[in-house]
């Protein structure tokens, strides 16, 4: 089924109102849809480079707003919403202690949520959910988001075709692994 979804989204990068597609994809993806706005953008980045950096502000805009959706989720609708589609991901059964510790590392979380492979919409539930600043969760995820989709939009600008297969498998890694080595570099700066 997944396989399936993934498909049809690919295919929605060809239509005509591709633009329109991707900000509704990337609203949904950040706080209910498992496919993420990546899936669209390569192939509509490599239709058209002069259009990389449009597609990836849309990709932005759209994704922000859709974490505001979720960031509502969780702070008005979360037993009746945000509750099954966190248990959904697998995430229920640390619900109650990720509650504890996350509006101590909240902006961090977002971050890192934001930029690597880890679900954005289990974040944007979570941030409404316990409380965050909204104007923390706002900054961050434009930062996060803006990161991450400009990167790529960059990357296939630049590099174009050959560069795809990177993206795809390895992009998700080297986030994570840059956020690894960020957060390494403030624990010790801050502990030695």
């Amino acid at each position: 089924m997944l396989r399936r979804l993934y498909d049809w989204t690919i295919s929605l990068a060809d239509h005509p109102r591709a633009l329109w597609v991707l900000a509704f994809v990337s609203f949904i993806e950040s706080s209910v849809f498992p496919i993420p706005p990546d899936v669209l953008m390569i192939p509509m980045i490599l239709a058209r480079p002069s259009r990389a950096w449009l597609i990836a502000f849309v990709a932005l805009v759209s994704s922000v707003l859709g974490g505001l959706a979720g960031y509502a989720i969780g702070a008005f609708f979360y037993e009746a919403i945000g509750e099954p589609v966190l248990t959904a991901l697998g995430k229920a059964d640390t619900i109650e202690a990720f509650n504890e510790r996350f509006n101590d590392f909240g902006f961090w979380a977002v971050l890192i949520a934001g930029l690597t492979p880890f679900p954005y919409k289990v974040i944007t539930i979570m941030s409404g959910w316990t409380g965050m600043p909204l104007g923390t969760f706002i900054v961050t995820s434009i930062i996060a988001r803006g990161g991450r989709f400009f990167i790529v939009a960059g990357l296939l600008y630049f590099f174009g075709a050959p560069i795809r297969d990177f993206i795809e498998k390895r992009l998700g890694l080297m986030f994570t692994l840059f956020v690894v080595l960020l957060l390494g570099g403030f624990f010790l700066v801050r502990y030695l």
